[in-house]
């Protein structure tokens, strides 16, 4: 027998059905709460508000848990790479040795981008946050791919991925090559999807560009790591402008925009800022934890704790050993990394930060990471962009293949009530 919920307004009682999810989790089904009882819930944030109902990752986090398609994050980020875990995430299984050689292959395909785009980022001054033009480029794709891809084709979907895949990579990199100065690169089909960001980033014309394979594993593994996350503020983003049947270039380049902002994928950026300010103070990092414990002081220490895990971070975990192997295959010798291992050490032993769960998440690692590569701080929302692009093809699919409705929050009107109009002369 199924579970419903009871409602009671005015004495008067209302039946809504209990949803189970696969891993337990417990909805009540307010689809027709209007129709039934003439009310809404009101619910800012949407802390409490299910939107959807996904198979494409879950998230627990009480319990530090993240699966994407029910595989642990530990095992993909171990097992492998972050091509296989796109194509887990966006067609729902691992894929064979086969299917992995040909989805890299179709990749290729689509990797070059058309020289007209050259024109439209020649537009911005060097000076635009890279992850303003990102969007916008993500944007221009349509004008260049205006066919409206039809989700109900398989074929049509898939090359519709592929081309997503092939071209953001290299926007993407794009972005940091505008704002340098240097000439911009071209995808190398002959080399891998991570290996290719990386002398689209840093290659010069003056000579050859060496890929540190150790760093190749690190992003790799935060390419895996940021993959997908459940229903956050970008992927929601997507979603919703997908539901009014807008393209996958124009729904992306709206995740982007939503990623873009200081509490979502602008948190690893926000670290390195505050990396900074402590330098600039003299660089007492202990100091700065004691601001941290002080309640009447405003300053927060940024990349420790996760608003929606309540325990370790289990991104975290992982990313840690390989910013630990890229700063000792670097040997970087550097005030703000050193800052940043002092925060570290005394959050992992102090019990103020244990007893609150404060523990370092994953923006704070990769901060580190990118800091160590040389990249930008501007640049380190684009990198996280890279790795959600899968998860929101992945939500944009989904949504769209199961029919979902236009995305409609109402409102509660707490503005006046009908008054007469004002004549101007009476003003």
């Amino acid at each position: 027998m199924s579970k419903t919920a009871i409602l009671e307004i005015d004495g008067n009682k209302y039946e809504f059905p209990i949803i189970v999810g696969s891993e337990n989790e417990v909805a009540i089904d307010i689809e027709k709460l209007r129709a039934a009882t003439g009310a809404i819930t009101l619910d800012p944030g949407y802390k409490n508000s299910g939107s959807c109902q996904s198979k494409i990752t879950f998230l627990d986090g009480e319990e530090g848990i993240l699966r994407y398609r029910g595989y642990a994050i530990e095992d993909l980020a171990d097992k492998a790479n972050f091509l296989e875990v796109s194509y887990l995430v966006i067609f729902g299984e691992l894929p064979t040795k086969q299917q992995l050689a040909q989805f890299e292959t179709d990749i290729h395909k689509y990797t070059l981008v058309n020289e007209e785009m050259k024109n439209i980022i020649d537009g911005f001054p060097k000076t635009a946050h890279p992850m303003g033009v990102l969007s916008s480029l993500t944007s221009a794709l349509t004008a260049f791919n205006p066919k409206v891809v039809n989700v109900e084709n398989e074929k049509e979907m898939y090359e519709a991925v592929c081309k997503t895949m092939g071209k953001f990579l290299v926007l993407a990199t794009w972005t940091y090559r505008k704002s340098s100065g240097f000439p911009l690169n071209y995808y190398d089909n002959t080399k891998g999807y991570v290996e290719n960001f990386m002398r689209l980033m840093f290659e010069l014309p003056t000579g050859p560009y060496k890929i540190n394979p150790v760093v190749v594993n690190a992003l790799d593994k935060l390419f895996i790591l940021h993959a997908d996350h459940e229903q956050n503020c970008s992927t929601s983003t997507v979603r919703m402008v997908g539901s009014s049947h807008a393209g996958l270039f124009a729904s992306i380049s709206a995740g982007v925009s939503a990623l873009w902002g200081p509490l979502h994928g602008g948190a690893n950026q926000a670290v390195l800022e505050m990396l900074e300010e402590i330098q600039k103070d003299g660089g007492d990092a202990d100091k700065f934890l004691a601001k941290a414990k002080d309640k009447n002081d405003p300053f927060r220490l940024m990349g420790f704790g996760h608003r929606v895990y309540k325990n370790f971070d289990p991104r975290a975990k992982i990313i840690k050993k390989a910013a630990d192997e890229v700063l000792a295959e670097l040997g970087v010798n550097d005030p703000i990394l050193n800052i940043a291992k002092r925060l570290e050490e005394s959050a992992l032993q102090d019990e103020y930060f244990k007893s609150r769960n404060l523990y370092p998440n994953v923006d704070f690692y990769s901060g580190i990471i990118y800091r160590a590569l040389g990249i930008p701080t501007d640049m380190f929302t684009v990198l996280f962009a890279i790795g959600r692009l899968p998860g929101w093809i992945a939500q944009w699919k989904e949504m769209r293949v199961n029919k979902e409705p236009i995305g409609r929050p109402r409102q509660v009107y707490t503005g006046y009530a009908l008054r007469p109009f004002t004549e101007m002369n009476q003003r």
